[in-house]
């Protein structure tokens, strides 16, 4: 056979594939190479932090007393972004410093009934561990998260306690345009702020529509929540908010109001309660002065509207009083005043507190002046005094609560 016989088109064909086939090869393994590279350019390129919290707390109420001086450490570390993926992981740690541990913390079963309590047990635990995905106005989470929504009245991270609340689950957030966003969220788990020792299963979903006009921001929400037991339970939320401000003259006038309606219900219960806050307030050269009325509602007196995900510690009172919202509900209304000083901001608030549904036992809940003052200092350094004053009525008892904290962050 000569050897002009290589020329025939079938042998042609086959030598071709086996060096298209090369080829493939070569630039497949380049784009390996390439895709690791950028993987572990990610990882390479990712940022590190880490937050130190070092507070005092001391609690003085008629039945009993409490303090802790404790240490929060919180360390994570964020990739960087591949393709729009990312990764978070968070750890955070809490230890009392120098013996200061005379405080109970029920769930955990420190000290109960020996001491008042302060709910921020030692613990060492994963505080987030997700991955995220961004595209545009899209973010989508999934994994272990902190999950907040608008001023966390029903959701929010309690971020006070040395423990954060956080959440199980996958979260979307797309921003449609600059003044319309959507959120939504499915929780699987309840990552409460004692640690692991009171942590619920759940099957939540939380929606959260917001539009921003001229004149404020319009929110609609729904948040249906359902702990995860085996057994029949249901807390559903449905409510909208609308919160802006304007300017008269030369001052600025802030106003808001909120309203939602809520079934609860068992197996043996059913209840509905509603909420209302309403809001208006001045911004003036050196104070900011509001007025607030929040109802938290009841139904005949058996059950107080409940919002058990929020960050309760911003409302009703720093003393923390009204954590579980009254079988009578309660009515909160409150003047504030705020400003800056010395290069830090204060705050002074004073509650009168009322129930909903007003009984021969119980009417007057009392009333609290609360006090805050932090300054921020160059470093990443802060430090800060809060004090709160319960006066109990209607068979509570008077408490008086005092922080004082420094934290770091780097």
């Amino acid at each position: 056979m000569s050897a002009k016989t290589v020329n025939h088109p079938i042998k042609k064909s086959i030598l071709a594939s086996m060096v298209g086939l090369v080829c493939a090869g070569a630039t497949m393994g380049q784009a390996q190479g390439a895709e690791q590279a950028s993987i572990t350019s990610a990882l390479k390129e990712g940022t590190a932090a880490v937050n130190l919290r070092l507070r005092y707390e001391d609690v003085d109420q008629d039945s009993n007393d409490a303090s802790a001086l404790t240490l929060r450490t919180m360390l994570n570390y964020t990739t960087a972004s591949y393709k729009g993926f990312s990764a978070k992981i968070e750890v955070e740690d809490t230890r009392i410093v120098l013996g200061e541990g005379d405080y109970t913390v029920g769930p955990s079963g420190y000290n109960v009934g020996q001491y008042s309590v302060i709910a921020d047990p030692e613990h060492t635990e994963l505080d987030q561990g997700y991955i995220q995905y961004q595209n545009d106005g899209l973010t989508a989470k999934l994994g272990r998260q902190i999950i907040t929504m608008d001023n966390h009245r029903f959701v929010g991270h309690v971020g006070w306690r040395q423990d954060w609340q956080t959440f199980d689950g996958v979260s979307v957030n797309y921003a449609a345009s600059k003044d319309l966003t959507m959120q939504y969220a499915y929780l699987s788990q309840r990552n409460r702020i004692f640690a692991d020792d009171a942590d619920f299963d759940s099957k939540d979903h939380l929606i959260n529509i917001a539009y921003s006009t001229p004149y404020g921001k319009l929110v609609g929400y729904s948040y249906l929540l359902e702990i995860d037991n085996d057994t029949d339970n249901a807390l559903d939320t449905y409510g909208f908010s609308f919160n802006g401000g304007t300017k008269l003259a030369d001052t600025s006038v802030l106003y808001g109001v909120e309203y939602a309606t809520q079934t609860s219900e068992t197996a043996a219960t059913d209840f509905d309660a509603d909420y209302l806050m309403l809001q208006a307030g001045v911004k003036l050269d050196v104070v900011t002065l509001k007025l607030g009325y929040e109802s938290l509602g009841s139904d005949d007196g058996l059950y107080g509207f409940a919002t058990p995900l929020a960050t309760l510690h911003k409302f009703n009172g720093w003393a923390d009083t009204f954590l579980s919202t009254p079988a009578q509900g309660l009515v909160d209304i409150s003047l504030t005043a705020s400003g800056k000083l010395a290069g830090g901001a204060w705050s002074v608030i004073y509650h009168d507190f009322s129930a909903d549904e007003e009984s021969t036992e119980v009417d007057d809940l009392g009333s609290e002046i609360d006090f805050s003052y932090v300054r921020k200092f160059e470093g990443g350094y802060s430090a800060g005094i809060k004090y709160a004053a319960y006066s109990g009525d209607s068979g509570r008892q008077d408490t008086d609560k005092l922080w004082i904290w420094t934290s770091a962050s780097f």
